[in-house]
């Protein structure tokens, strides 16, 4: 595996090389070139690196890299953030945190048609601080997502007296989305973002604070939850986070229905014009 990975980085740093032209690179660009793109000697003086020491690099020998030299090269060879980040698995190193390209940065409206595709089953989609970002009607027929509230979903889950009157299951989950919360603040520990709903739920929710203190960590998955509608009665759905590798500072959550409760007939007729009509807050959007 690790002769794999060493020839992977070798042609990959090849390949890379070959697509950079002298001018990109702010090189003159000189006479016909034997093969295309910038020799290793230029790559590693852009890069400020010994010419051995890229030779070597490029030759997948077993030498010491650091993230500083590898974001060099990285520049040098104008590799994209997945391409970065492939480099420095390639080299052996955690790779960076993804993200988001400037090309990439306009996919809001493909996302909304993509958890309104979802009706008539609650959906959203929230950011890296769990703010949401879009919800479909079901969400807010079901899960009382609406313009009013700080629509932030951790806050959300511990301070909203409507979700809660509705989750059943709200001692049970408060456990794991607190979890998953610290493991997302763990992988950023000094974005001031996650600080910012730290200190919102430190100040306003004991309960955050006391399963906050508990430390647990657990990655995003799967989560059942039982709600109580006013007009449906129990429903019981499984949410699903999802993420985006295009966009890395989103995640999708869509919540499937199980087969307990008869839940995905009641929430095709809470969806219905009928059901509509009788829903306590109106439709979002």
């Amino acid at each position: 595996m690790r002769s794999q990975r060493r020839n992977e980085l070798r042609e990959f740093l090849i390949s890379r090389r070959a697509r950079v032209s002298p001018g990109e690179a702010g090189l003159p660009a000189g006479g016909r070139r034997r093969t295309p793109g910038l020799r290793r000697e230029e790559v590693a003086v852009l890069a400020g690196v010994g010419a051995s020491w890229y030779q070597w690099l490029e030759q997948g020998r077993d030498i010491s890299v650091s993230p500083q030299v590898l974001d060099a090269v990285a520049r040098v060879l104008r590799l994209s953030d997945a391409e970065r980040r492939h480099l420095y698995l390639l080299a052996g190193l955690n790779p960076p945190t993804p993200e988001v390209t400037p090309d990439r940065r306009d996919m809001c409206d493909g996302l909304r048609r993509l958890i309104d595709t979802w009706m008539p089953y609650p959906a959203h989609i929230m950011d890296l601080y769990y703010n949401c970002v879009l919800y479909n009607d079901a969400a807010a027929i079901v899960l009382g997502m609406r313009p009013g509230i700080t629509q932030n979903c951790l806050v959300d889950f511990f301070t909203d007296p409507l979700y809660r009157s509705r989750s059943n299951s709200w001692e049970r989950n408060a456990r794991t989305v607190v979890a998953q919360f610290r493991a997302a603040c763990a992988a950023r520990p000094d974005d001031e973002g996650f600080q910012a709903v730290l200190t919102e739920l430190s100040e306003r929710s004991p309960e955050f604070l006391a399963l906050w203190a508990e430390r647990d960590i657990e990655d995003q998955g799967q989560v059942r939850k039982e709600l109580h509608h006013p007009l449906a009665g129990l429903l019981v759905v499984e949410s699903t986070a999802l993420k985006v590798p295009a966009r890395p500072d989103l995640m999708i959550v869509l919540h499937t229905p199980l087969e307990e409760a008869n839940t995905a007939a009641k929430l095709e007729w809470l969806a219905s014009p009928e059901g509509r009509r009788g829903a306590m807050y109106p439709v979002a959007g």
